[in-house]
């Protein structure tokens, strides 16, 4: 397994979520967009549209780590679309020129959409550096929903290793786990189906490799997520979507590193749609691993935010929304 470093604190920046939500209270760790608008810019700031973030179906975080008198700055995903993320990393007051890596949980578009412009934004901004992009090989493979007999909606793909690579993204393709940012961010590798009852993403499908047809894609396997283990905390798991059951990926984030305690869980739970059906044994199965913090967001769903509300109460469920920064 990959070394991971315990690093003094992680700020995560929500540069897109699914809501938008500066007025409900929130935890000492949580800033929310418009106290963050207030920070930067003094005193003298007026409160308009014209400073407001765009929610939009997607996620992207901008994690900075603190590693002794080091920082890294990592991009994981990056929304749906240019204008979204580009309009909110500028009303955030967002610099990408530390931007030392990108890396992209899975391969689907609202994830995915706007990478292209975040190494355009990035480099120049860094003097044309190029930027490594982790990726699973799998994740370029052209995706559709079936949605009767014979019948797909394809969805849009991401962008291609040599479209990256011609914005001066350098594509490290992998299916193995691997530590970046001088070892202070984990990428996980394929995360193993173990739970029983998180069955991924049913009438997934994807492309076959001779390109003429259609194949079962339900488990998703290219999915990954990333952790940074925080000193004193212990593992800070972000999740973009979790087409692999977010049990399934706390499980496998502590099988990796025996003994560190998991702290927070971070992202889109999938628990909308079809998959509302999961809702009970994830809340039930969630109680086990002891976190401090779910900050479920993006694919969640307001049933499943309920439950999770109703199961552990502010004390742990720090609800996502765009422009909110969480420390630890």
């Amino acid at each position: 397994m990959p070394q991971l470093k315990a690093v003094e604190s992680v700020d995560i920046q929500v540069l897109v979520d699914n809501v938008t939500d500066s007025l409900s209270s929130v935890p000492s760790f949580v800033e929310t967009e418009l106290a963050g608008l207030g920070r930067r810019r003094g005193a003298a700031w007026v409160l308009g549209g014209t400073c407001l973030c765009c929610a939009a179906h997607g996620l992207s975080c901008l994690l900075t780590i603190r590693s002794g008198d080091r920082s890294h700055t990592v991009l994981f995903d990056t929304g749906p679309e240019d204008r979204v993320f580009e309009q909110n990393v500028s009303r955030l007051g967002v610099n990408l020129a530390p931007l030392e890596a990108m890396v992209l949980s899975h391969g689907h578009w609202d994830h995915a959409g706007a990478m292209l412009r975040a190494l355009q934004i990035a480099r120049d901004r860094n003097g044309g550096r190029d930027i490594p992009c982790y990726m699973h090989p799998d994740m370029f493979r052209s995706r559709a929903a079936k949605i009767a007999a014979d019948t797909f909606r394809p969805m849009e793909d991401i962008p291609s290793i040599a479209d990256l690579e011609a914005q001066g993204g350098r594509v490290v393709a992998s299916r193995e786990p691997q530590s970046i940012a001088g070892d202070t961010v984990f990428v996980s590798g394929e995360i193993p189906r173990v739970s029983g009852f998180e069955i991924g993403l049913p009438g997934q499908h994807r492309r076959t490799e001779d390109g003429k047809g259609w194949e079962p894609d339900e488990l998703l396997m290219d999915e990954r997520f990333i952790a940074v283990n925080v000193r004193g905390k212990g593992l800070v798991v972000l999740t973009a979507c979790s087409h692999a059951g977010v049990i399934n990926v706390l499980t496998q984030a502590r099988n990796s590193f025996p003994g560190v305690k998991l702290h927070a869980v971070l992202g889109g739970l999938h628990l909308s749609g079809i998959n509302e059906r999961v809702i009970p044994q994830t809340v039930k199965a969630l109680d086990g691993f002891n976190l401090d913090v779910i900050a479920a967001g993006h694919c969640t769903g307001w049933r499943a935010m309920s439950a999770l509300a109703n199961a552990f109460g502010d004390g742990k469920l720090a609800p996502l929304a765009v422009g909110k920064r969480l420390r630890f």
